[in-house]
């Protein structure tokens, strides 16, 4: 595989939640137009990690990082950096599909709107753009005015995952996107995410080994605050380096 551009990359990254040091030293390279995948142990530091990328962690009180944290190589942890900004530019989607209680519509409007855009037909644009990039608009087009909390568990996450595209991220994290979802939807958002890597870098957390296998082309292994490897996702799951990596992935613990 041609190794791609980073376009984030950790350096040093440590993350204390006040006295708890619960991340050590994690330098990862994010490789841009690419998917990689953080597997590990339920409370070894994946979620957090994912959380710094995007200073999610921010909003807990007594939380501190130390080290770098880079985008296009500036770091986000800069004092000139604004936190919501940054999260326009680096999208989350949460473990469960978290809709706003309003329309379809207006829940895709909702991050335009905030960013300024009122025209309703640029804004009728990035719905229709966004849910057609999302995989959804088929399925939705002819009820836009009718709640989102009446869709299935599988087509709210790709609502949220529209309601990140509309306000153009470069690049998305998914903190177990697929955990509340059946088989079906599962495997629509594993499709989904393989298509959205041509315009966006992902960084999806899963407990799930072979769905890291499926979607990742990098993987990175996290055990105890720590990354223990990180290669091509193919390298990690047949050939890692570390006897802890394939322990893990071989199913002997976590």
């Amino acid at each position: 595989m041609t190794e791609k551009p980073n376009k984030m990359q950790t350096n040093n990254l440590n993350f204390f939640y006040k006295d708890f040091h619960a991340l050590y030293d994690i330098n990862l390279p994010v490789r841009q137009n690419a998917v990689t995948a953080l597997i590990g142990p339920s409370g070894c530091g994946k979620s957090t990690f994912l959380r710094t990328l995007n200073r999610m962690n921010d909003v807990i009180n007594g939380s501190k990082a130390k080290g770098e944290v880079l985008l296009d190589g500036k770091n986000v942890y800069d004092a000139d950096v604004d936190p919501v900004d940054l999260r326009k530019k680096v999208g989350m989607v949460f473990q469960k599909p978290n809709p706003f209680p309003m329309s379809i519509f207006d829940n895709l409007a909702y991050g335009p709107r905030i960013h300024g855009i009122k025209n309703r037909g640029r804004l009728n644009e990035i719905v229709e753009n966004s849910l057609k990039d999302a995989a959804l608009w088929d399925e939705v087009k002819d009820r836009l005015q009718q709640s989102a909390m009446g869709l299935s568990g599988g087509q709210q996450q790709r609502l949220v995952i529209a309601r990140v595209l509309a306000v153009e991220p470069e690049v998305i994290l998914m903190d177990e996107p697929a955990s509340a979802l059946d088989p079906i939807s599962t495997s629509k958002l594993e499709d989904l995410i393989y298509q959205l890597k041509e315009n966006y870098t992902i960084v999806i957390v899963t407990h799930n080994m072979q769905q890291a296998a499926r979607v990742s082309d990098y993987t990175g292994f996290f055990l105890n605050g720590e990354m223990v490897e990180y290669d091509v996702t193919n390298t990690i799951f047949t050939a890692p380096r570390d006897k802890r990596t394939e322990d893990y992935i071989t199913g002997r613990f976590g």
